[in-house]
């Protein structure tokens, strides 16, 4: 659709959404756009500079919802949660200075995850703002978030003229979602947002004409690679999720018969795929990291292959494979795995369609299959642990209508270990940030995009400090979600750092080294919220995992000592994780 068509279909729907009307306010604008854009709630915390906003939302309030968190980073995470599950735009807003700062956490996560979302910064009035004066405040609370957040968004800008609003408003949403989707930043000032508008006397934004990504080559390609291959692999990266894809990714899985190994972000793409061998990378199931060194072609789709995925000496990943990768977002193709890899830059259903268009004309990899098998049974059990057996456990009693969200730190990785995805489910992460605190508000987020299906959120000790403020807003709204704490008393993942690297000295990070946590179920019933203590597996059951439309909150006390395995060692291939197995065993899987 060429730049016309999309301008004039901006405009059918606006004057069918009722947006073309009488004089109204730039608040009440901002609201009726987002209204017509078929978001259906909101994530924020009042400031002065965003009370007109606020009362706008109000006016709408049976259309669209405003939910006050008791943390500008709650809400963007919670505004992160809503995209992941609703595909459609995450929204957040806070005032100016600090709460705009505060916003800047959730803000890097969506753009690190390539997450649409739209997070609105109120600010000073322009007659306060310094401008050229060179001070570095007139305005109280008055902060350039703008510049700030420049290089962590895909658009940012401050709207100074209120004929401008109409015009941002669809080129920042244009953007969000549009190739590799991320956030925007829109900072209004507040003397714009109480100021009077006529929405049909304002100008729209026109999408700039695009070049078509589609690569004609991409089936021949993919063609000539796979007929002369005798053992690919498939690599699902996170694009597919993001793309909206995973149905179609499991078929064409299934259709080509190949192994699938994933991203820790995608590990519930394919879920009980009897061709998917797990997750790879530093922390990844040894399955898939032996499957993908033996590999001679490897086809990445929409995965950016970094170092937690591919190592520390890229050349050395895979190292007999020719690699093909395909990404909405050429950028990632400068920062090469192999110097003579094959990059394609098409969308992700492209690519998948591709595939599956050439299901009849390709051999069988059944050989090859029956080597990854071979590889999966012989490392089955290797890295069994009790904090993993649990998750296990819990995995079975989590409905399959469930969203599951986690934090960061060993609680994530176990659960992307151990958590059997049962079809249905999604399971959210922090990827790139790598944000702790963020297992809370995203489980908010995602029960309201997810249309309000139950969520079971898994933090550790130390992550869930971070915004246990939230459970405040458990407590008033009521929701089903279950918190879910992996608690070591311990900050887990630096603690196992301290042991391999600084001749465990635990500074910082056990209760000897003056790190502590609280009883999280007293914390849980002071807000009013169901509390259980947990320390075997025996004890849990598909009743303590019965939400009955309440929150609830299952502390599961662990040793102190507890550990991720396997861990690759930096420089390491991918393939001789710790601890390292048996060298005869690994010979005799390296040869097979």
């Amino acid at each position: 659709m060429g730049p016309v068509a999309l301008y004039m279909l901006f405009v059918r729907e606006y004057e069918g959404a009722g947006l073309l009307m009488e004089n109204m306010t730039v608040a009440d604008y901002v609201v009726s756009f987002l209204v017509q854009q078929g978001i259906t709630d909101v994530f924020g915390y009042p400031g002065g500079m965003v009370t007109h906003l606020m009362e706008a939302f109000r006016k709408r309030e049976g259309e669209i919802h405003a939910h006050v968190m008791y943390h500008e980073q709650a809400a963007a995470f919670a505004a992160c949660g809503y995209a992941q599950t609703s595909r459609n735009l995450g929204v957040a807003y806070a005032t100016s200075g600090p709460g705009a700062t505060n916003l800047i956490t959730g803000i890097c996560d969506a753009y690190f995850d390539s997450l649409p979302c739209l997070f609105i910064t109120g600010q000073v009035n322009t007659n306060e703002m310094k401008s050229a004066y060179n001070v570095r405040q007139r305005g109280f609370q008055e902060t350039n978030i703008v510049d700030m957040v420049k290089d962590v968004t895909k658009f940012s800008v401050c709207i100074c003229d209120i004929k401008d609003i109409r015009y941002f408003l669809e080129k920042a949403c244009y953007l969000a979602k549009t190739g590799r989707p991320g956030p925007v930043l829109l900072d209004i000032p507040m003397n714009i947002l109480r100021s009077e508008i006529h929405p049909d006397e304002l100008r729209g934004y026109i999408p700039e004409q695009r070049l078509d990504s589609k690569n004609v080559s991409l089936k021949t390609t993919l063609s000539e690679a796979l007929i002369y291959a005798k053992r690919p692999v498939l690599i699902y990266g996170n694009g597919i999720k993001i793309a909206g894809c995973k149905e179609r990714a499991r078929d064409v899985a299934e259709s080509l018969g190949m192994p699938v190994v994933s991203s820790m972000l995608s590990m519930d793409v394919l879920g009980k795929s009897a061709n998917y061998f797990g997750f790879c990378g530093a922390y990844g199931d040894r399955p898939a990291n032996f499957i993908l060194a033996k590999a001679d072609l490897i086809i990445s789709i929409g995965s950016r292959l970094d170092i937690r995925q591919v190592g520390a000496r890229r050349p050395a990943f895979a190292p007999q494979a020719k690699i093909i990768r395909i990404d909405i977002d050429e950028g990632e193709f400068s920062y090469p795995v192999h110097e003579d890899e094959v990059q394609i830059h098409v969308s992700i259903l492209d690519a998948l369609v591709s595939l599956e268009a050439l299901t009849e004309s390709l051999p069988s990899y059944e050989k090859w299959l029956h080597v990854c098998n071979e590889i999966r049974l012989s490392l089955q059990g290797q890295d069994r642990r009790e904090p993993t057996d649990m998750v296990e456990v819990i995995s079975h009693y989590i409905p399959s209508n469930a969203v599951i969200t986690t934090d960061v730190g060993q609680n994530q990785v176990w659960v992307a270990q151990a958590f059997q995805v049962k079809d249905g489910q999604e399971v959210l992460f922090s990827g790139g940030m790598g944000a702790m605190g963020y297992s809370l508000p995203a489980a908010i987020g995602a029960y309201y995009g997810s249309g309000k299906r139950p969520v079971y959120c898994f933090a550790g000790d130390g992550g869930l400090q971070m915004n246990i403020q939230e459970m405040q807003f458990l407590a008033r709204e009521h929701l089903p979600i279950c918190i879910i704490v992996l608690d070591n008393n311990a900050l887990g993942m630096i603690r196992h750092f301290q042991e391999m690297y600084f001749d465990k000295h635990y500074f910082q990070t056990k209760p000897s080294g003056g790190y502590t946590s609280p009883d999280f179920c007293k914390i849980a019933e002071a807000y009013g919220i169901e509390a259980h203590h947990i320390d075997t597996a025996e004890k849990l059951d598909s009743k303590l995992l019965l939400l009955d439309g309440k929150p609830k909150l299952i502390d599961i006390k662990l040793p102190g000592d507890t550990y991720v395995v396997p861990k690759l060692r930096f420089g390491s291939p991918n393939q001789d994780q710790e601890p390292l197995i048996d060298r005869g065993l690994f010979k005799r899987l390296m040869e097979l």
